[in-house]
């Protein structure tokens, strides 16, 4: 069956948006003696959010069925105090915007989900709606609350000398911005990166919130960014992100490729865990090649918990760069499950970021807890279409619907 939506029909409507990435920096070095050089265009920088990328209103489907639209009505009715509350980094709206859209959720009768998403919302491509998505999961690992033989691996809180600096309080221009480190005399200063925590940067402050069994398990709950701790007497424990080093993401996948030890398109996360556990020694070098590193806090009631401190939903959650997409946001997607092969066409709901989820249309697909979906989390790599549904009001905002409905003649 065809996505309902038509994305890949509908976004010959949109102009073609070129890459997020940004240009490296080039070093202009002065001409030879009697050398000749030749102006180049200079390549404007990528868009920095949704509302400098490009825009487009595309029209829903005749009314009917839309995949999902019940369970993400859910999450939307979840995420709606945060909308209508929080500043919306993307610019596509402004949280008084929601409140038509947030008042209609809370009263959609059982059964008329669709009708909603068709009345409140509108369906708005960025950057032409071309992207990708990759897959996280709510990993279990074998865990204990004290050291003891066999749990050798700490799972650190969050220090209390690590500090968030949003750089949008000193500039405009660099609002949605954060940088992370620890104040040494009257500068601030990068924290320890995951290299130097594994040599013993935390030792001795008491910030050993668990131990876990196995440091590739370990390793990959952070990437995760939560998860569960299954305890030596049976109980299982949720922990959840309390916070990051400021140190890039580096993904060991590439890096592995790059250095001739797994083959591209043969790198997911089942291929690195067996190649880190076929070289031990070898491994730790691997592992701080990636400076980041995660800290948790233990989790209550239901979970994980994503970045709008909400509860994410199986396969109905995304994380995304909340500079292209208004956290909380509802989005049409069509992509692939890659493990499987199968579509995957609905609604959906932002409710998550993520270190290497930037740019337009990036996502990461909430997939659930379990072996299942860890398998199609670590293999999850696919072209992905997505739409964005903000209120009507905010559409009209942008100009990419009339103040007023046409008059009939």
């Amino acid at each position: 069956m065809r996505f309902p939506f038509a994305l890949a029909g509908l976004l010959l409507l949109a102009a073609c948006a070129g890459r997020q990435d940004r240009p490296a920096p080039v070093t202009i070095q002065p001409p030879a003696p009697q050398s000749v050089t030749l102006a180049q265009p200079a390549t404007p920088p990528p868009p920095a959010r949704a509302v400098d990328a490009g825009l487009v209103a595309v029209p829903l489907p005749p009314l009917g069925p839309l995949p999902g639209a019940a369970a993400a009505l859910a999450a939307f009715r979840s995420s709606c105090p945060g909308l209508m509350r929080r500043e919306d980094l993307s610019g596509l709206t402004q949280p008084a915007e929601w409140q038509a859209a947030c008042a209609a959720a809370a009263a959609v009768p059982a059964g008329q989900e669709d009708d909603f998403f068709h009345t409140a919302l509108v369906a708005v491509l960025v950057a032409g709606g071309q992207g990708f998505a990759t897959g996280y999961y709510e990993p279990e690992i074998a865990a204990s609350l004290t050291r003891q033989p066999g749990y050798e691996v700490p799972l650190y809180r969050r220090p209390a000398d690590l500090i968030d600096v949003p750089l949008g309080d000193f500039a405009p221009s660099l609002k949605g911005r954060t940088v992370r480190g620890r104040v040494e005399g009257n500068r601030l200063v990068p924290y320890a990166s995951r290299a130097q925590i594994a040599a013993g940067a935390l030792v001795g402050r008491r910030l050993e919130l668990a131990w876990a069994a196995d440091p590739f398990e370990a390793f990959f709950l952070e990437i995760q960014g939560s998860g569960r701790l299954r305890l030596p007497d049976g109980r299982i424990l949720r922990i959840g992100y309390d916070g990051q080093n400021g140190r890039d993401y580096v993904a060991i996948g590439r890096l592995l490729i790059e250095q001739g030890k797994l083959e591209r398109g043969r790198a997911g996360m089942a291929e690195i865990l067996a190649w880190l556990r076929a070289n031990p020694e070898e491994a730790p070098a691997i592992l701080n090649a990636n400076p980041s590193k995660i800290f948790f806090r233990l989790l209550e009631g239901d979970g994980p918990i994503g970045a709008m401190g909400v509860a994410v939903t199986p396969r109905v959650s995304v994380a995304a760069d909340p500079a292209f997409v208004p956290l909380g946001a509802p989005l049409l997607v069509e992509t692939m499950l890659t493990r499987t092969g199968q579509p995957l066409r609905q609604l959906m709901v932002a409710q998550d970021t993520g270190g290497a989820i930037k740019g337009a249309n990036r996502l990461d697909l909430f997939l659930g807890p379990g072996a299942e979906a860890a398998a199609d989390a670590g293999a999850q790599s696919s072209p992905a279409q997505v739409a964005v549904l903000i209120p009507r009001a905010a559409a009209i905002r942008l100009k990419l619907l009339p103040d007023a409905p046409p008059q009939r003649p």
